[in-house]
C-alpha cells in the first residue's frame, strides 16, 4: 500500500491548470444523512435508511498577492473571493487531488464559496482560510 504525501493533494479553481495559490492545507468533507424510518413495529430501536449526501472543501494558506517574481496573482485567494463572492455569487468549479499522476484519485465538483477569512497577525506571515460547500454531484476520477 503506498502512502499518500500530502503535497499531492491540491485544489483547483475552474478546471486543471488554476491551482488556488499558496494553500497549505486543503480539506475534503463528505458527509451522509440518513433519514429516519423508526415505526411501532421497529420494537423499540431506530431504524434509518439513506439519506442525503453533501460535501465541501476547507483550504488555508499563506496570504499574498503576488508571485516569488513579483508579478500580481491571478489565482489567489483575492481573485477567487472578487469573482466568486464579491462580483459575483458564482459558483467555483474545483478538482482535489493529484490530476498529473497515473493511477492517482481526485474528486471533482461545483460548489459555492460560503466564507473567506484573512489573517495577521504581528511579525508572522499572513493567511487565509476559505470554505467551499458543494452543489450536485462529487466525482471521482482515477487517472
Amino acid at each position: 500500500m503506498a502512502i499518500l504525501n500530502g503535497t499531492e493533494l491540491k485544489v483547483y479553481s475552474s478546471g486543471t491548470t488554476n491551482l488556488v495559490a499558496f494553500a497549505q492545507n486543503c480539506t475534503l468533507n463528505v458527509n451522509h444523512s440518513p433519514r429516519e424510518i423508526t415505526n411501532k413495529e421497529s420494537g423499540g430501536y431506530k431504524e434509518i435508511l439513506e439519506g442525503l449526501r453533501d460535501f465541501s472543501i476547507d483550504i488555508d494558506g499563506a496570504y499574498a498577492w503576488t508571485n516569488a517574481g513579483g508579478s500580481a496573482l491571478t489565482d489567489g485567494v483575492d481573485d477567487v473571493l472578487e469573482t466568486n463572492v464579491l462580483n459575483a455569487r458564482q459558483a467555483v468549479t474545483f478538482i482535489f487531488g493529484d490530476t498529473a499522476s497515473t493511477s492517482d484519485i481526485s474528486y471533482s465538483g461545483s460548489g459555492f464559496i460560503t466564507s473567506v477569512s484573512l489573517t495577521g497577525g504581528t511579525e508572522d506571515t499572513a493567511t487565509y482560510s476559505m470554505s467551499i460547500e458543494g452543489t450536485g454531484v462529487l466525482t471521482q476520477t482515477i487517472n
